[in-house]
């Protein structure tokens, strides 16, 4: 029986027994490479090689960050901050917990991280107002996703490790991208909202909002100080990432005193938690690509491809159609290791751009992170918002579309992701 077949058969009877998904890639790979010879030496550097890697440092640090800065109270300072100035209008909450989640996706880098640190404000917050506990879960879980676009995010790191390209500049390239599916997002939901009847709150003097900014300033800093030393070259993603826990302690122990001993305890263990599992799929997932590449499905995927259809346009909506289905199933960094290997033989046919790519296979992940049955994001606000699974999943129909929409649109005119970074090349 054709290896290909056997290692992806393996994998999916595994996982459907309900098995995590990094236990399934490791337990597929390494029987594959056992079975047809193709040397389990390979096993222990391959594992050692995957995550011993300079950039994937990033990772724990920016999780840790993130936690820390929930903890020091970050998040409700901004809630507060946010609500103050747009809470005011119909769907005025709505818009506001799309504004703040976008702007913690500068902070956390993480879906489910994101859901979580404001999940447990804002859910409470809409239903509270008003809105149901199903379309409350789904904004919140829809927004969260934008955690893996903008930067510093945890899914550009896992890219640009695999395919070797600047970090940096991925991060750059997700700032538009990101800003804009904020700003539909908000749309929507404003238009949600209005059409349901759901009203705004008492409006907020000018004296409460101007307390309100001074109590945020410094939480608002946090994306400033990491994104601007990137790009400004003052230090690197990883040494960002260092400069983020810097900062977020400093805010938690120094200015807000919000973080006692106990509290730095719980989200070393934590972020150890959260990191260890990353780590695991990362090891494990990358020698499932390897076992994969070694059995000739590379060629084979790129040769059956050219024959469905050899237009880029059709070859990319291919692609799209592929991810959407795999992100109900697995995680983003499982998805990076399987298909990318795979995809990477037409990038360089079609003279795709990789930071491009990057982008839009990471709108495409983060679609998956709302879509069940595998839906991280929904899974995490199903627990605080005690909504089913399903209703969530109906809620956020109108929300995924808007996503995919401006997917499209950047699909269609890639100079909107690329503008920023070519700008960046060219200052001196």
């Amino acid at each position: 029986m054709n290896p290909v077949l056997v290692t992806l058969l393996i994998f999916v009877v595994i996982l459907l027994t309900g098995t995590p998904i990094g236990t399934a890639l490791g337990v597929a790979s390494i029987f594959s490479i056992w079975y047809y010879n193709y040397g389990v030496g390979v096993i222990a550097p391959n594992f050692y090689a995957n995550i011993a890697k300079f950039p994937l440092l990033a990772i724990p640090f920016f999780i840790f960050a993130g936690l820390a800065m929930e903890r020091a109270g970050v998040a409700e300072r901004l809630v507060r901050l946010i609500k103050a100035l747009v809470g005011w209008m119909p769907g005025g909450l709505a818009v506001a917990t799309v504004l703040i989640g976008t702007f913690w996706g500068a902070v956390s880098g993480s879906g489910p991280a994101t859901a979580a640190a404001i999940g447990v404000i804002l859910i409470p917050m809409l239903i509270n107002a008003g809105y149901s506990r199903a379309f409350s879960a789904a904004l919140v879980a829809t927004v969260a996703g934008l955690s893996i676009i903008i930067p510093p995010s945890v899914a550009f790191i896992i890219y640009g490790t695999i395919l070797n390209v600047s970090i940096g500049a991925l991060f750059i390239a997700g700032i538009i991208p990101g800003l804009l599916l904020g700003l539909s997002l908000a749309t929507a939901s404003f238009l949600i909202s209005l059409r349901r009847g759901y009203k705004g709150l008492e409006k907020a003097s000018l004296r409460e909002i101007v307390e309100a900014f001074k109590d945020a300033v410094l939480g608002l800093m946090a994306p400033v100080i990491i994104l601007g030393g990137i790009y400004t070259g003052v230090f690197t993603p990883t040494e960002a990432a260092v400069v983020a826990v810097a900062y977020s302690l400093f805010l938690g122990f120094v200015v807000y005193r919000s973080i006692s001993l106990k509290d730095m305890l719980k989200i070393l263990a934590d972020s150890a938690e959260m990191s260890s599992i990353v780590m695991f799929v990362v090891a494990f997932a990358g020698i499932f690509s390897w076992a994969e590449q070694t059995a000739g499905l590379v060629e084979a995927s790129v040769k059956w491809i050219l024959s469905v259809t050899q237009d880029p346009l059709a070859v990319m909506l291919l692609f799209m159609l592929i991810l959407l289905f795999a992100g109900m199933f697995l995680d983003a960094i499982s998805i990076y290791y399987i298909f990318l290997p795979l995809m990477v033989p037409i990038m360089i046919r079609f003279n795709w751009d990789p930071i491009w790519f990057g982008v839009i296979m990471t709108i495409n992940l983060a679609i998956g992170q709302v879509t069940p049955p595998v839906a991280v994001n929904a899974y995490v606000t199903a627990k605080i918002s005690k909504a089913t699974l399903e209703d969530i999943g109906k809620e956020a129909i109108p929300l995924i579309i808007t996503v995919f929409i401006i997917l499209c649109l950047l699909i269609l005119f890639p100079q909107i992701v690329l503008w920023l970074p070519n700008l960046m090349r060219r200052t001196p």
